[in-house]
């Protein structure tokens, strides 16, 4: 895949943000549903908790599993993150240090979260916390109440809400599973292609659903008419996958570039993909798009992470390389900041907004 020439401006996390080095792997990233605070899981069982507004203000830190922090996720109400580890726990943490536990999973590792929490107008959506273990996605209430049980051909590598909470997507080898998360009786559409399967991204509208897989490729099924979608052409494996607001676009890392596919006009088969974001021959880790605008934020396995808008196809440097390679990225729900954190335990968060 082709690559672009990167600038060479300062970085905005020396400019507007604040670093600090924790102590183990950086696995996931989450700010509150209140944004007043970003937490980092890690790979030694703590979750550390920045505040957003004060980069002088003093972090707190828990250690929540016996083992590695798997999944991390923002409650669906602001104050707390959810979080899933290999002791096969499912917590929710606040940043004093209070964990309580919603499942003991048993010796199942519980190794992805995820939430949806209705936005402003839709009162009537219902906010769900979601945990996989082993073949199982496990749904529940706001107050952590179980719902139900979805049960899967096999172990479940990923899940993804779409835009209203009404279904989440499951990937798994051959394929994926698309439910109703309200539905009585539980029975799933399910999209076949052989392979193995590592994430989904859920289509926004719920238009199409989009699997990265082992055999370096992205494998998607339009749902309006179940038409087959493969995206393939990258040196290595694709784990990371992202669409944007509008659905337009869907970001991928796999590649020197940041690669993204046209989610309009026919697209993405029988339309290149755009590439972004490169020029030093380094894999892109991670990429998450911002949850207002098409700008999308990128990780490199080297520690550069850069933000690239679609549009005008500019380069911003956010980070510079040297840190580990890229292994987690987060937006805050109105796109203001940014954090980032890395395989050697550096973390960061960058400012975004006017000043």
């Amino acid at each position: 895949m082709s690559s672009a020439q990167s600038p060479t401006r300062e970085n905005l996390v020396e400019t507007r943000g604040f670093h600090r080095a924790l102590d183990a792997y950086v696995v996931q990233i989450a700010f509150d549903r209140g944004g007043a605070f970003v937490s980092f899981g890690l790979g030694d069982g703590s979750v550390h908790f920045a505040p957003v507004t004060d980069a002088e203000a003093a972090w707190t830190s828990a250690l929540v599993h016996e083992g590695a922090v798997l999944g991390l996720a923002a409650d669906v109400l602001p104050g707390a993150v959810i979080t899933g580890g290999d002791d096969g726990d499912f917590r929710r943490v606040k940043p004093d240090g209070e964990a309580v536990t919603l499942a003991d999973l048993g010796s199942k590792w519980v190794d992805h979260v995820a939430t949806f929490a209705p936005g402003r107008g839709r009162d009537k959506d219902v906010p769900i916390l979601a945990c996989t273990a082993g073949k199982q996605v496990h749904l529940f209430d706001a107050r952590g109440q179980k719902l139900k049980v979805l049960e899967h051909p096999s172990t479940v590598t990923g899940i993804s809400f779409d835009n209203r909470g009404k279904r989440i997507a499951a990937s798994h080898y051959s394929g994926a599973s698309l439910w109703f998360v309200a539905a009585k009786t539980d029975a799933p559409r399910r999209l076949e292609w052989k392979g193995s399967h590592i994430g989904v991204a859920l289509h926004p509208d719920g238009e199409s659903v989009v699997t990265s897989m082992q055999e370096n490729a992205l494998h998607g099924w339009r749902l309006t008419d179940s038409q087959h979608m493969r995206m393939s052409g990258y040196p290595t494996k694709p784990e990371s996958i992202s669409f944007s607001r509008s659905g337009r676009w869907l970001a991928s890392s796999g590649a020197d570039t940041i690669v993204v596919w046209p989610f309009f006009g026919g697209g993405p088969m029988g339309k290149p993909p755009v590439e972004l974001g490169g020029g030093a021959n380094v894999i892109v880790s991670r990429v998450l798009f911002n949850p207002r605008s098409d700008m999308v934020a990128a990780g490199f396995a080297d520690g550069r992470v850069v933000l690239a808008d679609i549009e005008s196809q500019r380069i911003l440097p956010v980070a510079a390389p040297g840190n580990g390679a890229v292994t987690a990225l987060a937006w805050n729900d109105s796109g203001s900041h940014l954090a980032f954190g890395t395989e050697h335990g550096y973390a960061g968060v960058v400012d975004l907004s006017k000043r």
